[in-house]
Parts: structure tokens; sequence; C-alpha cells
């Protein structure tokens, strides 16, 4: 599998705009934090995580689709790939692993939990609890772009409560608040 060097590399030929890039990093925190737990290949998760939008600044009407041969002709194992393909709800890949569905659960309630430490004093991440995101998911013009359906989409297909994700994704985002624009309460 390729290092995840060249995966940051691939990710930044495809994608240029700095928050892409930070919703990329997050995602990539959140995914190794769930391999560690887990026991899983934490290298193979965060680079699952890395990727999973390489292709969507570039191609966001063929978003991920547009990606597969890119991965497949980079030497992207078939686990990585089929999980990327399978994290967009108009796609035909199912969500059939443990990979898969954790980056589906992950990915919008990730983007959502930055959102929510943005609005927090000092932008602290640590501060934002399964509460918060639950007020906040609330108010549908509160970042408005990430699908709340897929939220709840993910956190069923994964069997697992908001209130028992969140603190998994605070985690992981506090080890990597510096390249996030985010703040650790001090």
């Amino acid at each position: 599998m390729p290092t995840r060097e060249a995966a940051l590399a691939l990710l930044h030929e495809h994608t240029r705009t700095e928050g892409l890039r930070r919703h990329a990093l997050a995602v990539e925190a959140v995914m190794r934090e769930v391999a560690r737990r887990r026991g899983e290949d934490e290298e193979l998760w965060g680079i699952t995580g890395l990727l999973h939008d390489f292709d969507y600044e570039a191609h966001p009407d063929d978003h991920p689709r547009w990606g597969r041969p890119v991965l497949e002709a980079h030497g992207y194992p078939e686990p990585v790939v089929r999980a990327i393909q399978g994290h967009a709800t108009h796609g035909d890949v199912p969500r059939d692993t443990d990979l898969a569905r954790w980056l589906f659960a992950c990915d919008e309630l990730t983007g959502f939990v930055v959102a929510v430490a943005l609005v927090q004093p000092n932008r602290e991440v640590d501060r934002v609890t399964a509460a918060s995101v639950r007020r906040k998911l609330r108010d549908r013009s509160f970042a408005r772009s990430v699908s709340r359906e897929d939220i709840a989409l993910g956190t069923a297909e994964l069997g697992v409560e908001l209130e028992g994700l969140v603190p998994v994704i605070v985690t992981a985002l506090s080890g990597s608040t510096r390249d996030l624009g985010l703040n650790r309460t001090a």
C-alpha cells in the first residue's frame, strides 16, 4: 500500500481548498482513533479517511466514482477503494465492511463536530459534547450543508448512538487541533 506521504500528495494534487484538505485530515484523525480502539490497521484506516473525498473538489458530480481508477492505479488495496466508494449514498457500493461503515458514519459527523467546535469560545474542540452536537443538529440553519440524514444513517448502520460516537471524534480531533484550526482547552 502507498505511504501516507503518497496519499497526502494525491490529496493535494486533486484538492486545492484548505477547507476540504482540513476535512480530509480530520476524518483521517478520526479513522486512526477508531482503528486504534478496535485493534485495526491504523495506517489503512487513516489513509482511507484521508483520501475519502480526494476527488470531490474536481469532480463533484462524479464523486467518488471518478476516483476509483485513480486509487487503483496508485496501488491502493480493494478495502480502501471499496470503503471510499461506499461512503457516498448515491453510489451503488454497499457498506459491507467495518471500514466502510465507520468511514460513512464518521465523515459527515466529523465535519459537523468541527463546525460545532468553531463556534465554541476560543474554537475549543474539547468543549464539544454529544448534547451540544444534538442541539446543533436540530438547528437546520447551522452547518446546513451537512447531511443530518447521513449522520442518522451512519450511526444506525454502526449500531452506535451519537453519545458514543461524538467523544471518539472529539478525542481524535483534540490530537490534531493545529492542523484543523482548532484549539484545545487549556
